[in-house]
Parts: C-alpha cells; sequence; structure tokens
C-alpha cells in the first residue's frame, strides 16, 4: 500500500473512532435530558422519571443505532442520517422560527451519518 493509502486509511479510522465516540456522548446526553426534563410534569422524583420513559424510547434506539453504524457503517450512516432528517420533522424544524433545535439535535446527527457514509466509501476503495 503506497504511503497516501495508509495516511487516508489512518485518517478513515480516526473519522470512525471520532463519530462513534460523538454518537455515543451524543445518544446518552439527548437520551438523560429527555428522561428528565419530563419528569416534573409526573410529579418529580423516581416516579416521574419512570413515568416519562416512553418519552426518552426514540433516543434509546439511537443508541442501539451506535452498534448497527460500527458493524454496518454505510447502513448505520443512512439509518442515523435519517434519523436527524425525522427529528427536522417531528420537532417541527421547518415551520419554526428557531433554529436552534436545528443546531442542537438534527445536524449533529445528520453530520456523523455522513462521517460512517464516508468511513464506509474510503474503506470500500482500501483493496
Amino acid at each position: 500500500m503506497a504511503k497516501k493509502e495508509k495516511t487516508i486509511m489512518k485518517i478513515s479510522r480516526y473519522v470512525k473512532y471520532v463519530a462513534t465516540g460523538l454518537l455515543s456522548l451524543f445518544s446518552v446526553l439527548i437520551f438523560l435530558f429527555s428522561l428528565f426534563s419530563g419528569a416534573e410534569k409526573y410529579g418529580g422524583g423516581f416516579k416521574g422519571i419512570l413515568m416519562n420513559i416512553p418519552n426518552a424510547l426514540p433516543w434509546l434506539v439511537l443508541m442501539g443505532l451506535i452498534y448497527v453504524a460500527w458493524k454496518w457503517e454505510l447502513i448505520g450512516g443512512f439509518i442515523i442520517v435519517l434519523f436527524g432528517i425525522f427529528s427536522m420533522i417531528f420537532f417541527d424544524f421547518f415551520n419554526s422560527n428557531s433554529m436552534g433545535g436545528f443546531f442542537v439535535i438534527a445536524l449533529p446527527l445528520i453530520l456523523i451519518g455522513c462521517c460512517f457514509i464516508f468511513r464506509w466509501y474510503v474503506g470500500k476503495y482500501k483493496s
């Protein structure tokens, strides 16, 4: 393998590890936020957290996508990008005046999904 190809493969491995780490951190933080933020509506405390679990389930699915993206980068990357696009539709970012939610929730998911797709693309041509 030429020096340039080795460098590209090293960068693609780095992209995979960074994308996986960022996705792990992002999914845990969003899951905890969604779990605790609605707990007060149900009286707070442990009971409120248990009652609010259904609101946090989509973000638990995102945690499961970490494994899919690690094993099958193309499939996982596309699913994560679709998850980001779906979150834009679900949270109605297109009709609201606030773009803050887009930059906090949807954009990181779309960029991380694109990193996995990039890693698959580079890995496909390594041989």
